[in-house]
This record gives C-alpha cells, sequence and structure tokens, in this order.
C-alpha cells in the first residue's frame, strides 16, 4: 500500500487529470440554423448564379451573368422568373431604401440603379477619368452612402482592354448625393465580399485574394477607420444576421460571430457557392446562390438587414 497520505494523492490526481483535459472548442454550439431545417434546392439549370437581395415583400433577385439578366425569385409563391434581360451582365446587388435595385453592372464596368419599373440610371461611369475593373459587390449604409468593391476579374465580354483600369483594385465610396465618390481601401489584395451593420458603424469587407476578411470602422464622411483581421477565410459574397453573426462564402456558407469565431458550415453541392442573403416574408430563409443553382435553408435567426 502507498505511503502517500490520501490527502496528497487526491490533489496529485486533480493536478494530473487537469493536465490532461482537452481544451473545449472555440466556437459557438449555437447554431443558427432552424432544428431540423434543410437545405432546399429552390431552382436549376442557371449558368452562374450572383448577387441576391430581398426586396421588402422578401423576394429575393439575383443574376445569372453569363446569360446577363437578374431572375426574381417569389417569396410567396416559390417560383422564379425573369425579371430583366438584359441586365448589364449585373453581379452583386442591393436594394436602396426607395425600392431601386442597385447593381454592379459589369459589362461597362458602371454602377446603376434600376427602379421598380426598371428605368435604368447610370451612378458611376469610372474613377479619376478612367474606367473602373469591374465593380462586383456593394453595400449601401443607412444615410444612403454607399460602398463597393472593384476587382479585376477578365470577362469574355468586355470590349476595352481587359488589363487593370485603376492603380489597384480598391474600396469606394459613393456618398448619398451620388457625387462624392472616393477611394476608401487602398491596401488589399482582390476586395469582393462586403457587407455593412445595420446601425452602419462597422464595415466587413473580404479579400479573396490574401483570403482574409478586416472589418473597419465606419466615419461619417465615409473613410474607414481602425482596419483589423476578422478572420483568416475570404469570401465571394456576404451577409449578416440579427444576432451579429457574418455569413462567407466559397466551400458553402461559413458563419461566424461577431468575435470572428466559425461557429457553422453549411454544405452546399454543386460547386462554388458565390454569395448568400436572408430572403422570405420573415427574413428567416437563408438564400444561397450556387453556380447553376440557388438553395435555401430555413434559420433560427433573422437577416440583420
Amino acid at each position: 500500500m502507498s505511503s502517500t497520505p490520501h490527502s496528497l494523492r487526491h490533489a496529485l490526481l486533480l493536478t494530473v487529470l487537469a493536465n490532461l483535459a482537452v481544451p473545449q472548442p472555440s466556437f459557438s454550439a449555437s447554431s443558427p440554423i432552424a432544428p431540423g431545417a434543410k437545405l432546399e434546392q429552390l431552382a436549376t439549370d442557371f449558368s452562374f448564379t450572383e448577387g441576391p437581395a430581398a426586396d421588402r415583400d422578401g423576394n429575393v433577385y439575383f443574376t445569372d451573368q453569363p446569360n446577363d439578366r437578374i431572375v426574381r425569385w417569389d417569396a410567396a409563391r416559390n417560383t422564379v422568373s425573369d425579371w430583366l434581360k438584359p441586365a448589364g451582365r449585373s453581379n452583386g446587388t442591393y436594394f436602396d431604401r426607395a425600392g431601386n435595385l442597385i447593381t454592379c453592372a459589369d459589362d461597362l464596368n458602371e454602377l446603376w440603379s434600376i427602379a421598380p419599373d426598371k428605368k435604368i440610371t447610370v451612378l458611376v461611369k469610372g474613377f479619376g477619368d478612367k474606367l473602373l475593373n469591374g465593380p462586383n459587390d456593394l453595400w449601401i449604409r443607412p444615410d444612403g452612402g454607399l460602398y463597393f468593391t472593384d476587382p479585376l476579374y477578365k470577362r469574355p465580354y468586355w470590349k476595352r482592354d481587359p488589363a487593370m483600369q485603376q492603380s489597384g483594385q480598391h474600396v469606394y465610396f459613393l456618398g448619398s448625393d451620388r457625387k462624392d465618390l472616393r477611394q476608401v481601401a487602398t491596401d488589399l489584395t482582390q476586395p469582393n465580399g462586403i457587407i455593412g451593420t445595420p446601425d452602419g458603424k462597422m464595415l466587413y469587407v473580404a479579400d479573396i485574394g490574401a483570403k482574409k476578411t478586416y472589418s473597419y470602422n465606419i466615419q461619417p464622411d465615409g473613410t474607414l477607420t481602425g482596419k483589423r483581421l476578422f478572420c483568416e477565410l475570404g469570401s465571394d459574397g456576404m451577409t449578416l444576421d440579427s444576432e451579429g453573426n457574418v455569413y462567407l462564402t466559397g466551400d458553402g456558407v461559413i458563419v461566424f460571430d461577431s468575435a470572428g469565431q466559425k461557429i457553422e458550415h453549411i454544405k452546399v453541392p454543386g460547386g462554388w457557392t458565390a454569395n448568400v442573403t436572408f430572403g422570405g416574408k420573415d427574413r428567416d430563409l437563408l438564400f444561397i446562390t450556387a453556380s447553376k443553382s440557388v438553395f435555401g435553408l430555413k434559420m433560427r435567426v433573422r437577416g440583420a438587414q
């Protein structure tokens, strides 16, 4: 029998157990997906789906860029139909408060405003007397100021010089007067996805070329300060939910909490997942554009916007 006192043996045992303890996962155990929900294919037979944005009624408009069209998903009927064709080779889209669909019209590297009656107004034609590289994704803050990314992806339908038009691949801010256009982030490799918080105070930008996503403080004049690494993952499109979780895309949909910790990975069939938003009447359907198809997933949370 050991001569070690019982109290000492007990203390030693606790020390050994503490050293052997397995660290708990750093991400939240609370999934944003509704219990029992399954991914549903809403429509297919597209060429490449992108740029989803929900209107006031929860209907989602998305682009099929190779076929130069904007498609509307009817939330009440769960059906899809062409809404605008041709559509300027639109990519990313976002609704403003007046109900206009703002689009990154990649055909001529412009930014468009498409009214409900489908009247088109060109908001941006270029910067500094030069064409843009190719507006890709955008977000509108509460006061109407607009941020968009301008990476370079050479398109077969361009009639222009396919080389880089600007000094680099940057993030731009267009004031609510639609006159003041400036570069606000010029140190990124290839900015792509972009989304901001509903209070207009924080902006997330995915640098897909560097495989990182950053967050910034938004200033009233549109400038960005306090650049911080949010996570070590880039993204194509992005969205936010009502709990502040950030949704990135590429290999399905990867969800991070507001602290940058991964909490969910939604696997999506069909190859590349390009973009994501919240739609449906109650804004609790995660609408996913993934190559030739679009998918829906019932969520426990709602969209932030």
